[in-house]
């Protein structure tokens, strides 16, 4: 008796299952497809017929290379979860058989660009410190200077402009006109003090007339015993160096320096370069100067490094000659700050690192001296020559034999409203 449908033959049976006994297909886990809904090639499905669905075409006996209709399984075995042509539900005509791409994940995105953005500035932030603290040159030992001032409220730098001729070529020295004198003098001197009461900025005439006390040498070690000796103060400077002017500086006011800092005629000129120029408006008249090589007309223009130098040294062709010098010194300060701390600078690499780069190479500081004191006083002067605080001359009362004389009642005035960090009431020249 033939249990399979009419008109099927035994070459048809074979084909479902040869050698088997059993009239029923192979059972599912043994059906191995490859496609679903396609036949082999050159085969075509047997016709249906009572009731029994279409069967899967062998070609080889195991079930390789026949199609295979959903009509006769659910699908979950051979096909995508729901039974379609593929993840997601069935296959759209004409599509790909997978269903629309998720939405991007904005906030995720948006985060981890933040992390990036921020991992890199931190990392960009700490080495830029590290290069700029290895720049600085730390030769200052103010533990060799003795019988200093108790310490008192806030902090006091003294900022050194030196007249250096160290790094200039003969062909720099005749086009800045410094000459070519041995050593080194100071050119200009100042007291910043920065405190809760308001910043204040003292320019020391290099004419005052000042007493060398005893001090010990800063070379040699030696005790050198004060003889009660007068002399300008770039004098002491010029005797025995930064430790013997911050000693002549804390003897004559009893004000306690804290930090030192200098910078020589090559590094003030490259800093000014390193910016682009500063503006500077020169008064009524112009100004000339063949010693310091001054050759300005009046009215707004923007100075280079050499004319820059040149500008701070003149005191021959100013009535007021040293005084009148100092007030240029820290008008060119306040225009040099402000340029250096413009988004245009600070904000552009280009010319941030070579600002940064000229400017540390060339300053010369004390060994406790560290980056953070370095720009809180940069700050603290930027601010003084913007008007936030008090910029000043010392107090001169006189002169004797070319020497300018401080006035020293005003001096001490001054000098205990700067240790108890109170707010300056002394005017200056």
């Amino acid at each position: 008796m033939n249990d399979w449908p009419e008109g099927w033959s035994g070459d048809n049976r074979d084909r479902y299952g040869r050698g088997s006994a059993s009239a029923q297909p192979e059972s599912a886990r043994v059906m191995r497809q490859v496609g679903r809904g396609q036949g082999a090639p050159g085969q075509s499905a047997p016709p249906y017929g009572n009731g029994v669905p279409q069967q899967p075409s062998y070609v080889d006996g195991r079930g390789h290379g026949g199609g295979y209709d959903s009509g006769y399984n659910t699908g979950q075995v051979y096909g995508a979860p729901g039974g379609g042509g593929g993840y997601g539900g069935p296959a759209e005509p004409g599509g790909s058989g997978r269903g629309p791409r998720p939405a991007p994940n904005w906030r995720k995105r948006i985060k981890w660009t933040a992390i990036v953005v921020i991992t890199g500035l931190i990392v960009t932030t700490v080495a830029t410190y590290f290069w700029a603290d290895s720049k600085l040159n730390r030769e200052v030992d103010l533990s060799k200077v003795i019988d200093r001032p108790e310490q008192g409220d806030g902090t006091n730098y003294l900022i050194v402009g030196s007249d250096s001729r160290a790094g200039l070529s003969s062909e720099q020295k005749k086009q800045l006109h410094t000459g070519s004198a041995a050593g080194k003098r100071t050119d200009s001197m100042m007291i910043l003090h920065t405190g809760s009461n308001g910043d204040t900025l003292i320019s020391l005439p290099r004419d005052s007339d000042v007493e060398i006390p005893t001090f010990v040498g800063s070379e040699s070690g030696k005790t050198y015993k004060g003889t009660g000796r007068h002399v300008k103060l770039n004098a002491a400077y010029a005797e025995d160096g930064p430790e013997l002017l911050v000693r002549t500086v804390e003897y004559n006011t009893g004000l306690k320096i804290d930090h030192y800092v200098e910078i020589g005629f090559a590094g003030f000129a490259n800093i000014v370069d390193a910016v682009g120029g500063v503006e500077i408006d020169i008064p009524k008249g112009g100004m000339k100067d063949t010693k310091s090589g001054a050759n300005f007309t009046a009215g707004k223009q923007t100075l280079n490094g050499d004319q820059a130098l040149a500008f701070v040294r003149t005191r021959y062709a100013l009535a007021g000659s040293d005084l009148d010098r100092t007030k240029n010194q820290q008008k060119f300060l306040n225009a040099l700050a402000n340029q250096v701390a413009t988004p245009s600078t600070i904000l552009n690499p280009f010319k941030l690192y070579p600002t940064m780069g000229a400017g540390l190479d060339s300053l010369i500081v004390d060994k406790d001296m560290g980056l953070y004191d370095l720009g809180k006083m940069f700050w603290a002067m930027k601010g003084v020559n913007g008007g936030d605080g008090t910029s000043m001359n010392m107090p001169i009362s006189g002169s004797t034999g070319g020497n300018l004389v401080w006035d020293k009642a005003k001096v001490k005035t001054l000098v205990d409203e700067l240790k108890n960090d109170e707010k300056v009431t002394v005017s200056g020249n």
